[in-house]
């Protein structure tokens, strides 16, 4: 899967979020799942492959990516949900193996947030920065 990737990373459902972009996405989400990339990732375990979309150039990805990092996290979670509603990790689907078990159930269901209105597209022009808020990345 060697093409230019924006993808997200959970620790958990609804858990700590990291989001990431990549010229090789199995290569990338490898070195986190073992550890090998340090910082935040290694920091706070942040390991399933929840989220990803390639794109035609790394310019686009690198645009989504610092897209995204200012969403807030309802959307994010919206986004993730809108493809893989039960968190599996994607890691299988990427690499071609048999998929594994559910990402750990002890995490809760995603609740309705009225703040994120799905009739309008995840526009960046329509976005606020959600730093101020706290939120996991």
């Amino acid at each position: 899967m060697k093409a230019p990737a924006v993808y997200m990373l959970a620790s958990e459902r609804n858990g700590t979020l990291y989001i990431g972009v990549t010229s090789d996405l199995i290569k990338r989400v490898w070195q986190h799942k073992e550890s090998l990339a340090g910082g935040f990732t290694k920091k706070y375990g942040v390991k399933i492959l929840v989220w990803y979309e390639q794109h035609e150039t790394m310019e686009s990805a690198i645009a989504k990516e610092k897209a995204m990092k200012k969403w807030l996290r309802a959307w994010k979670l919206k986004t993730i949900e809108q493809t893989n509603p039960d968190w599996h990790d994607l890691w299988p689907e990427i690499t071609g193996e048999k998929p594994q078990a559910v990402v750990p159930a002890n995490a809760g269901t995603q609740q309705n947030n009225n703040a994120f209105d799905s009739s309008n597209p995840l526009d960046s022009r329509l976005r606020g920065n959600d730093g101020a808020l706290g939120g996991a990345r």
